[in-house]
């Protein structure tokens, strides 16, 4: 983690509450469902809002108000705001959406050679039903992690490790020569992006199931969400804000970080730290 100056972190979080601000006065005019996630859920309820040094905002929405959130977005909010996703630029290599600020840039280091716009953005995951049966969503979830990582290595020959050394220069040749594979074979983005999204989807056509989850994360396992733990929404404090959480979101957040109200070391700390930044 890079550490901002105090005035341009309160300057980026500034930004992107007025986005959430926006984002949440669309879902309640048009009933759709959203809540916080993650580190967003964390600095709610450990601080009342960002966590210090954070410096984005996620949140998740199932997939049909996902849906219909980007087409009421494109129509009505076109002029402040863009919609970035692989299907509105294949160079993008993420299976998130971020509703963009226009007029501004925000590039984290990771993505500073993607050739599309990347502005100040509301990070949001859409949430696919999984299958109850364990041994069918671990088949589905390997799948997601495949592909949703061969999109990226498309894009990105040397993505951001979370390890150094020998290993990650092992690790680093592999993703290269992958990447120079998928080139000579012109497998093209878009088709690799399609499959994620196919992959994600396979089951939302079931009737019902116990969970939703976003399976293109670092793992497939880090956004599962049980449907009973989820309603009915709550309102939490964040800043200025009562925005929605799933009912028990704790739970949620103990799952997939542990002892989430204890400080993490300064070393284990993260943020999305532009390489390029312009408001």
């Amino acid at each position: 983690m890079r550490e901002y100056d105090n005035e341009t972190l309160t300057k980026v979080q500034k930004a992107e509450l007025g986005i959430l601000r926006d984002f949440v006065d669309l879902c309640e005019k048009n009933n759709l469902t959203y809540f916080g996630i993650a580190g967003t859920g964390i600095g709610a309820i450990r601080h009342g809002g960002f966590i210090p040094w954070d410096d984005d905002i996620d949140v998740a929405m199932p997939r049909d108000d996902f849906e219909h959130f980007v087409d009421i977005a494109k129509r009505q909010y076109s002029d402040k705001y863009m919609i970035m996703n692989g299907i509105e630029n294949e160079n993008y290599p993420l299976l998130t959406t971020r509703w963009m600020l226009r007029g501004t840039e925000f590039v984290e280091e990771p993505l500073k050679n993607i050739k599309c716009p990347l502005g100040i953005f509301l990070d949001i995951y859409p949430l696919d039903k999984i299958p109850d049966d364990e041994k069918l969503f671990r088949k589905q979830a390997r799948k997601a992690f495949i592909y949703s990582k061969l999109l990226i290595l498309r894009s990105i020959p040397y993505p951001v490790l979370g390890f150094g050394g020998i290993k990650a220069k092992i690790v680093h040749a592999i993703c290269a020569i992958v990447n120079v594979c998928m080139r000579i074979l012109h497998i093209s983005k878009r088709k690799l992006y399609d499959k994620c999204l196919e992959i994600s989807t396979m089951y939302n056509k079931l009737e019902k199931t116990e969970r939703i989850d976003f399976l293109c994360d670092t793992t497939a396992y880090l956004n599962i969400h049980y449907i009973s733990d989820i309603y009915p929404l709550k309102k939490i404090k964040f800043e200025d804000m009562q925005i929605n959480f799933p009912n028990k979101i704790e739970k949620n957040l103990t799952e997939a970080y542990g002892d989430f109200m204890k400080l993490p070391p300064v070393e284990k700390r993260k943020n999305h730290y532009p390489y390029k930044l312009k408001f």
